[in-house]
């Protein structure tokens, strides 16, 4: 399975902040991960509409974690940021199969499916950076 870039540009948000432990504008983000800052931005809405993060406007604003980065588990950002209804065209939201209910496709996929956000759902973002300083460094570096 591959994660859309709206999945993987919300963690990376999310591992910058925990990380760093501290605000960081759009921007910031952006250029350190060399990534479009209005992608970015597009997600950044979407997190804080979720309640992951909390944004401040004006001058000295930005954005920081709404919650420890302990509490935000990995499988419940993918969950709300993937479209996992249409995984494959049976799946609810997809377009509909010809031979839906006499193949076993539907319950293979689905159950790959379910243990990958399993597996996922025993990270937190804390768990993702396992050397902040190291991380937080070469953030830096990359701007």
């Amino acid at each position: 399975m591959q994660l859309s870039l709206y999945s993987d540009y919300a963690l990376r948000v999310l591992m910058a902040l925990a990380a760093g432990n501290r605000q960081l504008s759009v921007d910031d983000i952006a250029r350190r991960y060399g990534i479009s800052r209005n992608h970015l931005a597009k997600v950044v809405q979407r997190l804080q509409a979720e309640g992951l993060i909390e944004t401040f406007r004006g001058r000295g604003g930005g954005m920081r974690l709404a919650c420890p980065a302990e509490e935000i588990g990995v499988g419940d950002v993918v969950r709300r940021f993937e479209n996992l209804d249409s995984f494959i065209d049976c799946f609810p939201g997809g377009s509909g199969c010809a031979v839906s209910g006499l193949c076993a496709l539907k319950p293979a996929l689905s159950g790959a499916l379910e243990a990958f956000l399993t597996h996922l759902d025993a990270y937190r973002v804390s768990d993702l950076v396992p050397d902040w300083a190291a991380f937080v460094e070469r953030l830096e570096r990359a701007a």
